[in-house]
């Protein structure tokens, strides 16, 4: 095999470590920006750069090219240079007096800073606000919702669960399960518009509505595969229903390990008293505020986006007859969904983010 030439070894800082690593998995960063961070990480764990540029599908002189400007710069190294052009007519200051301004102080007659606010305060053009904060990834008109749960034992379920997910128990199945309640079928009030070329499709803004239905999902984190049930409601009455039905399509042989989130309905008396005469049922209640570790619920905004949202339905077994013909179709060339997080990553970012709550004094 070949070997890539004698390199002068990198020796990475436990918090440069952690900074690359940060880079090296960012959905958000330039995608040549995380190439070049996991270059190195790659190279600092012994990696020749022959395989490094096979694995990351760069030139063996690239990979040394942007090793040496790691070992020579640090991580500045590895930005893209700047290319020579007209000079730059804002200071530093005025930069940083923006910058400080948008992510410190609020406009006195709004919520948030818009790029025309911001430019009449700041005395610069709303093309500039914009630009600087594109360069600092500010965007004051978004929110991200977030909920800490405030479980005793969140730690605890957090390992229970992710534990099943990557390391699932021998001679059993886990499954995903929960119910999306209240799935409207509506329909346009008008024909939609059909999309062409130079426009979109139109869809009137009213609709018309024609009952609901409560979609039961439980997903084979093994195989993708889900099984469905739609109910008309969501008691529990419902829900222990399609726990029978589950049950049978179980072979006898396997436990049934199953991930669900603390709604009053999957802890009712019946439901427990039911689950007690089955001994091969383990249930693992996902902690309070954190519905997010249950796989079925990517999968519900998998169902959302593609047959139910911009769907048109005219009665709700219309609507129930679409989702069961997408469930058919999902099952055929259904693939698991690639679980990556750790109980470790989970809970660090937890942490950061419950210590950057309190220092805003929430």
């Amino acid at each position: 095999m070949r070997q890539g030439r004698p390199r002068r070894p990198i020796e990475l800082p436990e918090e440069e470590r952690v900074h690359l690593q940060a880079v090296a998995g960012s959905h958000s960063l330039p995608y040549s920006l995380v190439l070049r961070a996991r270059l190195v990480l790659m190279s600092a764990d012994g990696v020749d750069n022959h395989t490094i540029g096979r694995k990351l599908s760069l030139s063996t002189q690239s990979v040394c090219k942007w090793r040496q400007r790691y070992i020579t710069h640090g991580v500045e190294g590895l930005h893209d240079e700047l290319r020579p052009g007209r000079p730059r007519s804002i200071s530093d200051e005025k930069v940083a007096t923006l910058v400080r301004k948008t992510l410190e102080t609020k406009p006195k007659d709004g919520t948030h800073w818009s790029l025309r606010t911001m430019a009449r305060e700041t005395r610069l053009s709303h093309p500039t606000v914009h630009r600087i904060w594109q360069a600092f990834g500010l965007q004051p008109h978004r929110q991200r919702h977030f909920k800490l749960s405030t479980d005793p034992f969140f730690v605890e379920k957090v390992r229970d669960i992710v534990g099943l997910y990557l390391n699932p128990p021998e001679k059993a199945v886990v499954l995903c399960v929960d119910e999306k309640s209240q799935i409207q079928a509506l329909d346009r009030t008008q024909p939609m518009l059909p999309m062409g070329l130079g426009y979109v499709e139109g869809v009137t803004h009213d609709y018309e509505r024609h009952g609901t239905t409560t979609l039961f999902a439980a997903l084979d984190i093994a195989n993708g595969k889900v099984l469905t049930e739609c109910k008309r409601q969501h008691r529990h009455q419902e829900y222990l229903n399609f726990l029978k039905r589950v049950d049978e399509n179980v072979p006898r042989k396997l436990d049934v390990h199953v991930v669900v989130d603390n709604y009053a309905t999957h802890k009712y008396p019946k439901v427990k008293r039911w689950l007690a005469t089955h001994p091969r049922w383990h249930i693992h209640y996902t902690p309070t505020y954190a519905s997010w570790l249950n796989q079925i619920e990517i999968w519900f905004n998998i169902i959302t986006q593609k047959a139910i949202r911009r769907g048109a339905f005219s009665s709700v077994k219309e609507l129930i007859a679409k989702i069961e013909q997408f469930v058919k179709a999902y099952n055929v060339k259904s693939h698991p969904f690639t679980w990556t997080a750790t109980a470790d990553s989970i809970l660090e970012k937890i942490e950061r983010l419950s210590k950057a709550n309190s220092e805003t004094g929430h």
